[in-house]
């Protein structure tokens, strides 16, 4: 077989790409083949698997991010009331009005998303880096772009029915469109018979270019990480440090690049629709980017800062770690 390599595993298969693993040894008389690549289907599992288990955690983060988001949405600085004021306070409040579980609003979708979106970006990642596609100049970053688009256009109507639930609040504190669903399938429902099919993609032209930011910068920037802290011999070859330090670098980077793209996809996503199924603030994500631009100013595009570098860093952290861990251990597996 020539190009990449498919190994087989008894029980479990996975991906593994050669960024996020030490290498075997090999004896001096075997030469160095291509990159070793494990069945697909279970890199993609590892992988919804990983970012599910952030998304867990990181959940009410992700609640207090789309309020902060949608406050004061084409209104002036100044000229609205501030219910939410920073992330701790954000926390408090919710926790305070809507209980516990407004805390973990949107968690079901959150889950659907992330499995969705992170198996398959993160699995087509995984098999453009073992097909030796990253290693030319900017390999790395186009690839991530490339796989995030294709993850978010595909997981898009969970992220929608995500943003819907997670702006849902009591009168007292809501802001932005109240789309006043009942859970998960109702809101699906719901926007299918009032939109049709292609309802349930409305605001992916927001989606997809804020996941191809968020996704190029992470994916980039957790191999050249790895590969740096590696050669500095901080840690030994094989230490856990090792991924957990990459994945901090990648999540501040994500933070900084992805949170204007951020603010565009939750306004496209929460904005009602009129009767010819139009969205009533917005025609899209030049038409959005620019309103907030002269509504709100270049502060307005950077709301929920905050949440967004508090939230993704220790999403991207534990996401990237679990799924180079998860990995590493399939590896072990498959060669035992």
């Amino acid at each position: 077989m020539t190009g990449i390599q498919l190994i087989r595993c008894p029980q479990s298969t996975a991906f593994i790409t050669p960024s996020s693993m030490a290498p075997l040894p090999r004896s001096g008389s075997t030469p160095a083949g291509p990159p070793r690549a494990l069945w697909p289907p279970l890199d993609f599992t590892l992988g919804a698997l990983a970012c599910c288990g952030a998304c867990v955690v990181t959940n009410p983060l992700e609640v207090v991010k789309t309020r902060l988001q949608l406050q004061g949405e084409l209104r002036a600085r100044g000229s609205y009331q501030r219910h939410y004021r920073g992330v701790l306070q954000a926390l408090w409040l919710v926790g305070r009005t809507d209980g516990l579980r407004g805390l973990q609003k949107g968690l079901a979708a959150g889950l659907l998303y992330q499995a969705l979106m992170n198996g398959l970006r993160l699995g087509v990642y995984s098999y453009t880096e073992a097909a030796g596609l990253t290693t030319a100049l900017g390999g790395s970053l186009i690839a991530g772009a490339a796989a995030g688009a294709l993850g978010a256009f595909f997981a898009s109507p969970a992220y929608l029915v995500k943003t819907h639930l997670q702006a849902q609040s009591v009168a007292a504190i809501a802001v932005g469109h109240q789309h006043n669903h009942q859970g998960v399938s109702s809101a699906f429902v719901a926007i299918y018979r009032r939109e049709g099919v292609i309802g349930l993609w409305r605001g992916v032209n927001g989606a997809v270019p804020r996941v191809m930011v968020g996704s190029g910068a992470q994916l980039a920037t957790f191999s050249s990480a790895k590969e740096w802290v590696a050669g500095g011999q901080w840690f030994s070859p094989n230490s856990w440090m090792i991924a957990l330090t990459a994945a901090i670098i990648s999540g501040v980077a994500v933070a900084i690049t992805m949170t204007p793209f951020d603010v565009i996809s939750t306004r496209l996503y929460n904005q009602p629709v009129d009767k010819l199924k139009r969205g009533h603030f917005y025609t899209g994500f030049l038409d959005c980017l620019l309103k907030v631009w002269r509504v709100e100013g270049v502060l307005g595009l950077y709301k929920g800062m905050g949440p967004v570098f508090i939230r993704l860093a220790p999403h991207t952290v534990l996401s990237m770690f679990l799924w180079d861990i998860m990995r590493q251990k399939a590896l072990q597996h498959c060669v035992a």
